[in-house]
């Protein structure tokens, strides 16, 4: 089984898509996932969600649970399943529950500021 950390992410933490700050929030957690780079999850009070439309895509993870997807609306375009959270995550994730996470790439950054 992969072991699972999940810390407070130290500063202030921001997500842009599209020249928007989706979040910012100084109550990020940090989750690590045997040897796969770290995930930041943000609490949901800290991301503008109404640019967040949720979708019926889903995965399973063994050790988190479920998660459930969200599309990014930005001015230009649409990012398909580009945020994602554990509505009831396993226990030994419990702490990432009510946070969403975001897949950082051409379109979308997650940074510490």
């Amino acid at each position: 089984m992969s072991k699972i950390t999940i810390r407070n992410a130290t500063g202030t933490w921001t997500v842009r898509a599209g020249g928007a700050v989706l979040a910012e929030s100084t109550n990020a957690l940090e989750l690590t996932e045997g040897d796969y780079p770290a995930v930041i999850y943000f609490p949901r009070g800290d991301i503008a969600m109404a640019f967040l439309d949720a979708t019926d895509h889903k995965t399973t993870c063994p050790h988190k649970g479920e998660a459930s997807y969200f599309s990014i609306v930005t001015k230009s375009q649409t990012l398909k399943n580009a945020a994602w959270s554990y509505e009831t995550p396993k226990e030994v994730a419990t702490r990432i529950k009510d946070h969403l996470a975001f897949a950082a790439g051409d379109y979308l950054t997650v940074e510490q500021i």
